[in-house]
């Protein structure tokens, strides 16, 4: 279970500060698909970004199983991402000099997972293997650094408009991937996107504005990326 208890974050300096989160109080279950809805500037991205360890809260915490991440020294805090969380971004941050295989295999050596071709056809790259991120579709490309998140097995998954520079059949197909991978698996997945169609998909739904979680539901009956809107 992810616990965040009041936490605030700001940008800039002391006299030209911004507050971006307001006190924000939030529990996430295991292996819960929680999607964070918001306009532009509402706060979901740093949200996401406290909560899984990359950025620092200026107070508050954030537990993991009871654990709270907010105190550790940078090397723990390191430490603490790679053995527990993966990350997929809009942008895929694919190293260009090496294969498929390999920078999937860069996730997966995280964990010590050498079982990580399993992933690589899950997603439908098995016949990629040896090709190059410049010789991949942006589809392909994005399968890649899902399939490099999950090889490390990660406990939690956040995810920050992972189809956002797709169209909407390759955005369907990595949406399906995902979803897939995560009920099979069973890790908790706590997504940022513009599209509220896609909210659609997850069992809980967090909306905010201005810095502030402003509602929060569940979907009874969760659909699947093909049965959403686009």
């Amino acid at each position: 279970m992810i616990e965040v208890e009041n936490i605030t974050k700001s940008y800039g300096s002391k006299d030209n500060r911004l507050l971006v989160l307001k006190g924000i109080t939030a529990r996430i279950e295991d292996g819960d698909f929680v999607v964070l809805l918001g306009a532009s500037g509402s706060g979901k991205s740093t949200f996401l970004n406290v909560v899984s360890g990359l950025e620092r809260a200026d107070s508050g915490s954030v537990k993991y199983d009871g654990r709270d991440i907010s105190g550790l020294s940078d090397s723990e805090l390191t430490s603490f991402r790679k053995d527990t969380v993966g990350f997929i971004f809009q942008q895929y941050y694919l190293l260009p000099n090496m294969t498929v295989e390999k920078n999937v295999r860069m996730g997966a050596d995280l964990a010590g997972n050498a079982d990580y071709h399993k992933i690589i056809k899950a997603v439908g790259l098995e016949g990629k293997l040896k090709k190059y991120p410049g010789e991949l579709s942006g589809g392909e490309q994005q399968r890649v650094s899902i399939a490099r998140a999950l090889a490390k097995k990660p406990k939690a998954l956040f995810l920050d408009e992972p189809t956002g520079a797709l169209d909407e059949e390759t955005g369907r197909q990595a949406l399906a991937y995902i979803s897939d991978l995560q009920k099979e698996h069973g890790f908790t997945m706590v997504m940022v996107t513009h599209n509220q169609n896609i909210a659609q998909m997850a069992n809980t739904v967090i909306k905010m504005n201005s810095g502030k979680i402003i509602e929060v539901s569940t979907n009874e009956a969760p659909k699947t990326a093909y049965e959403i809107g686009w």
